[in-house]
């Protein structure tokens, strides 16, 4: 009897819109999105996107005051402001900790942020939000790197692809919204939705695989 051939893997067509994906139940359109945030890297930044991608808390659980600092200046910041100009702004309130010997201010708020009670996502953007330089957005993006399963990096390109989905509960909110200047409460009903949709996907699919984090991976892309 001649050996069956395993049928061919299905192609995934990208989805052209966030509202079709948003109300897509094909698990390999999700997974292609998701894939695609990696086409707007940039080269330069490809080998720091993939190591905080990768962050093990544990390292960040070991960081000394002078280490925590320089993660923040070297790595995160760098890679949450690509824009020489927003780094070099953003830096330079960073480096006031340097200025005022006052690193151990800064390692205090590690220490909190390693203590957070996971389910509380205001008291965890207040606290992340205090380090210097990091507004709403930038605070939700640290989070996103230390606690994936919980949080989700919530910016202007979040918001411009979400109010493209109009049926969403939230729609008043979200055209509410300034996205380049999210408030506190806009950052907490953000990442509401991106958890809503990563469990939504999670049962749908039957998966554990999907979190906040990667459906603002997918949200990134789709609002730039």
């Amino acid at each position: 009897m001649p050996k069956k051939c395993d049928e061919p893997q299905r192609i995934p067509e990208p989805a052209t819109n966030i509202f079709d994906l948003w109300h897509s139940s094909d698990t390999i359109a999700w997974e292609h999105a998701l894939q695609r945030y990696w086409d707007f890297v940039q080269p330069r930044n490809l080998e720091l996107e993939q190591a905080l991608d990768a962050l093990d808390l544990r390292r960040i659980q070991r960081l000394s005051p002078q280490e925590w600092y320089d993660f923040l200046h070297d790595e995160y910041f760098r890679w949450k402001y690509t824009a020489a100009n927003r780094y070099a702004t953003t830096t330079f309130q960073l480096k006031k900790y340097v200025d005022a010997q006052a690193l151990g201010e800064l390692d205090n708020v590690r220490q909190r942020l390693l203590r957070l009670n996971l389910n509380d996502v205001r008291a965890g953007l207040k606290t992340a939000k205090e380090i210097k330089g990091l507004g709403i957005a930038g605070a939700s993006g640290l989070l996103s790197l230390m606690y994936p399963q919980n949080f989700a990096t919530v910016d202007q390109f979040v918001v411009k692809a979400l109010m493209a989905v109009p049926d969403l509960p939230e729609a008043n909110a979200l055209a509410n919204m300034n996205p380049k200047q999210l408030r506190l409460r806009d950052g907490v009903l953000l990442i509401s939705i991106l958890a809503r949709k990563a469990d939504e996907n999670n049962l749908l699919f039957g998966t554990r695989t999907w979190t906040p984090r990667k459906i603002d991976m997918v949200l990134w892309t789709f609002g730039r």
